[in-house]
């Protein structure tokens, strides 16, 4: 196992840049969010970690990049900031997400606060769930899995026509799997920062889906014939389980914070680190490291403060009375609770 740690004099300069204009606009948080930036970036900080690089098959090694600090998000002419008339979210589901539609509703609604949480400040909206067939993608099934897929490349090329005008961006979730064209495996999703839209996959989120005995394989061999979507009624999704709604809410934060500009973390551990496979990303926390959340918070506007709260509340509220009303499985999220927790004191200016 390889440590990625940067010296702390990198790790500022990463945060603060060298221009005198966004240096000056960096001493404008206050005494506390620049304690909670700053402290973070220190060795041995109970915040944040350097990044932990376990193997080749790793995405650091497999993808080299250019680590992208804060002036070079701020620089950037092609990255996307939203503004009055574009300040909204839209969520499409694409398919069946559970065993009902009441688990289906409940579940992309948790998906959808929890991602207006993140990016406080902004609103999601859901739009109204399509079926596969309504758009016209292209679907195979994988010869390793054997399951079937869908074409992330032609998901998008729909979601373009269905974006809303007031929209910062449209991303399509679904729990059938992906691929982006006929010689790769597979994809867990796709995104264009230019035109503000992405898709993405939580099938293999499952953890059962690369075992033999995973119920969304295809118990026979079938002839698929182009345009026939029949195969897809009544086809598996896997169970909504606390750790799938877990590795979920990443996802989907992620894949929305390239649209936003940021790249592929290499600074701390980050919820915006790249990952090749599952294990590498149940490794990745559930937020931003402090030079990622620099670059959100310059784009969106948020306190801090306020940020974490929302998110601690969507972790700690209470479930609806109401009885059509599933309770939310938060299981998965208490080590971040205790993390926002650690956080806010510091940003209250508590001690712990």
């Amino acid at each position: 196992m390889e440590v990625i740690e940067h010296p702390v004099e990198k790790l500022r300069s990463a945060l603060r840049s060298t221009r005198n204009d966004l240096i000056q606009t960096y001493g404008q948080y206050s005494r506390e969010e620049r304690r909670l930036l700053e402290e973070g970036l220190l060795p041995g900080s109970p915040l944040f970690s350097p990044i932990t690089v376990h193997s080749d098959s790793d995405w650091i090694p497999s993808h080299p990049e250019s680590p992208q600090d804060f002036q070079s998000f701020y620089s950037n002419p092609y990255r996307s900031t939203p503004n009055n008339g574009h300040k909204t979210i839209y969520i499409q589901t694409i398919g069946s997400f559970g065993d009902g539609a009441g688990i289906s509703e409940q579940y992309v609604e948790w998906l959808r606060a929890y991602c207006q949480a993140f990016y406080y400040g902004l609103k999601v909206k859901l739009l109204p769930p399509v079926t596969v067939a309504s758009t016209g993608c292209s679907f195979r099934v994988n010869n390793n899995t054997h399951n079937l897929q869908l074409h992330a490349g032609e998901l998008l090329s729909f979601l373009k026509k269905k974006k809303p005008r007031d929209a910062f961006c449209i991303v399509g979730i679904t729990m059938i799997d992906l691929y982006p064209k006929d010689s790769w495996n597979f994809v867990f999703g796709q995104a264009s920062l230019t035109e503000g839209m992405g898709v993405f996959s939580f099938a293999r989120y499952d953890d059962d889906f690369y075992k033999r005995s995973y119920a969304g394989r295809l118990k026979k061999a079938i002839k698929l014939k182009p345009g026939d979507y029949s195969v897809f009624q009544g086809y598996y999704t896997p169970p909504i389980t606390s750790t799938l709604l877990f590795r979920s809410c990443k996802t989907l934060t992620h894949e929305i914070g390239h649209i936003f500009g940021v790249k592929h973390c290499l600074w701390l551990q980050c919820v915006m680190q790249g990952s090749n496979h599952l294990e590498e990303s149940d490794r990745r926390p559930p937020d931003v490291c402090p030079i990622c959340l620099r670059k959100l918070q310059s784009a969106i506007g948020f306190k801090i403060a306020d940020r974490y709260k929302a998110l601690l509340l969507w972790i700690e509220e209470a479930p609806s009375s109401s009885a059509q009303h599933l309770s939310k499985p938060t299981e998965a999220f208490q080590d971040f609770r205790h993390w926002l927790s650690k956080c806010l004191s510091i940003l209250e200016d508590e001690i712990f």
